[in-house]
């Protein structure tokens, strides 16, 4: 009998379409040691200043936390160490050429399960500035007035 599938998605970077126009994505394994699997199990993982790189033609995840399982005796090497991501050479060969050509970065987007193995969604990320930010969230709170200026009027309430 298969488990009921509860919600896969583990740890989301929320803060990367603020601070980032996202590009193309692509989902990537991690190399992962010990009781870490457990850990993103309980759901307790952060992408909060994760980011990535190429070294080497292959490619590292820096900066994600992942804490130590409780349960475990396992001596951690670090909660926020750095993590290989498995990628094909010829997906690492173009993020490569669009980070040196571009001066693009590579975010963690999303931390999930699939299959019963732990992915990542990582994606090619352009640094907003400023005026960005703030251009987007006025944006968005327009779509929300708007959005609330339909609902009342499909109740039949006016202003």
């Amino acid at each position: 009998m298969k488990k009921p599938e509860q919600d896969p998605v583990v740890a989301r970077n929320r803060k990367a379409a603020h601070d980032y126009h996202l590009g193309e994505s692509w989902e990537a394994g991690i190399v992962l040691q010990g009781p870490e699997v457990k850990a993103l199990r309980e759901g307790r993982a952060s992408l909060a200043g994760g980011f990535a790189d190429v070294d080497n033609r292959e490619i590292w995840l820096h900066g994600v936390h992942i804490p130590q399982y409780s349960q475990s005796r396992w001596v951690e090497a670090g909660s926020r160490r750095k993590r290989k991501l498995l990628l094909h050479r010829a997906q690492i060969d173009k993020i490569e050429r669009k980070v040196n050509e571009s001066g693009m970065s590579i975010v963690p987007v999303k931390l999930y399960f699939k299959d019963g193995r732990v992915k990542v969604e990582i994606a090619l990320a352009k640094g907003k500035k400023h005026w960005d930010k703030r251009q987007s969230l006025a944006e968005r709170e327009a779509a929300r007035e708007t959005e609330r200026v339909v609902s009342r009027r499909l109740k039949g309430r006016s202003d």
